[in-house]
């Protein structure tokens, strides 16, 4: 598998890239980790807890919004929203401290739920910050300083509508170009390129909306594939020109939504999503995909599973309602493992052997699994509110939000 994920954390960028690299080892610096697959890197964590829980390192009030944060070379990155204004907020991630922090304007309001900030996790390569906020607002700062680079306000510029929560694909870096699921289903730009380091329009693809999926990207043979689901499609792009090398649906029409990253296993590429969708399995080609079977034996509403030798440990169910369970598939043979009730939904995270699983309720659990099934060793309460961001980890400290606080609890 590892031959097979994104360039990995030491490499250089290329020449085209310049100065700009990835973070290193230990850090969290964008959606889903250092390869946005849910793995944590180099982590040393307790076999267990006190009987009272990890200890909190520092915890702080925070404004409304699902983004989770992202950390990288000491420094997290908070995205929230304060009464009128998305505010970006750099923090020492030992203490909290504040380092900076810039904002902008917004009048962004749902169509469902009252939850008006931001969604995107942010993320960091090299000195640089990319966020995008609820109303399509693409920015990039500066991390040292908080200087705004550049801005696009990507729904009103390519015509994209903001969808039931505002936007909430997290923006990938590939090379020197920020790729966005804009949805600018009218022009072309349903996913959009800009430059890195001037914010230029490098390409623009497809005729679709966006989905809350943040894309994935990873070279099969010697093909760079960048991997997006939009509304209604998954589709494979070059991400240096924006040429599409296929496509095929994926999502359902009405009140649906794509919300997981697409998982890759080696040559194969896993998606799911809830709401009647499911899970589709197949084998990534150079300019195809080959379904090797499509079914409900995981439909997530929003976690990404994370692989671990060729199994899929995943959130089975919805968070807004139904049945819930925290499953183990093998998806090779197509093979329901076991399942287990109990975790609510929630979101994951695999780390030195062991699952993190921190539920939509404000529970922290700590599992041992294996094929032959999960063993949970602790379990805490960690918020008090709901728990929809994605939590990261960075040098054994894990990071949690509800809609009103942000905590570190140290997992060492």
């Amino acid at each position: 598998m590892s031959e097979l994920r994104p360039w990995h954390l030491s490499l250089v960028w290329s020449l085209a890239l310049g100065h700009w690299h990835l973070a290193h080892a230990g850090d969290w610096p964008q959606i889903l980790g250092p390869d946005r697959n849910g793995i944590a890197q180099d982590e040393d964590l307790a076999d267990a807890w006190p009987a009272d829980g990890p200890p909190v390192a520092w915890e702080r009030e925070v404004g409304s919004g699902y983004a989770g944060v992202a950390v990288a070379e000491g420094k997290l990155v908070l995205f929230h929203r304060l009464r009128d204004t998305e505010f970006v907020a750099v923090l020492d991630a030992a203490t909290g401290d504040d380092v900076w922090q810039q904002g902008y304007p917004t009048t962004f309001n749902p169509q469902v739920g009252g939850e008006d900030g931001p969604l995107c996790v942010p993320t960091i390569v090299g000195d640089r910050v990319v966020t995008f906020g609820a109303e399509g607002m693409l920015s990039c700062w500066n991390l040292a300083t908080g200087d705004l680079h550049w801005q696009h306000a990507t729904h009103e510029e390519y015509g994209a509508q903001e969808g039931y929560f505002g936007a909430g694909s997290s923006p990938i870096v590939e090379g020197n170009k920020v790729i966005v699921n804009v949805g600018g289903f009218r022009s072309t730009a349903g996913i959009v390129a800009f430059d890195l380091e001037t914010g230029v329009e490098a390409w623009r693809c497809i005729d679709d909306h966006a989905s809350y999926s943040a894309p994935q990207a990873v070279t099969i043979g010697d093909t760079r594939h960048l991997l997006a689901v939009t509304r209604l499609n998954c589709v494979s792009l070059d991400p240096e020109t924006g040429g599409v090398r296929f496509e095929f649906p994926f999502g359902g029409r009405g009140p649906t939504v794509n919300g997981a990253t697409p998982v890759v296993i080696g040559d194969h590429l896993f998606l799911t999503a809830s709401y009647g969708i499911g899970a589709v399995y197949g084998t990534i080609g150079e300019t195809a995909f080959k379904s090797e079977w499509a079914s409900d034996i995981l439909s997530s509403q929003y976690t990404t599973p994370i692989e671990v030798d060729g199994l899929l440990y995943g959130m089975d169910g919805r968070q807004d309602g139904g049945p819930t369970s925290l499953v183990c598939i093998d998806p090779a043979a197509q093979q329901l493992l076991w399942q287990e009730e109990g975790f609510g939904y929630g979101t994951l995270i695999w780390a030195d052997g062991k699952l993190i699983i921190l539920g939509t309720d404000g529970r922290l659990h700590l599992a041992n699994v294996s094929r032959e099934g999960a063993e949970v060793v602790a379990n805490t309460e960690v918020l008090t509110g709901t728990a929809r961001a994605l939590p990261a980890l960075a040098n054994g400290l894990l990071y949690v939000r509800d809609e009103t606080t942000l905590k570190c609890v140290d997992l060492k």
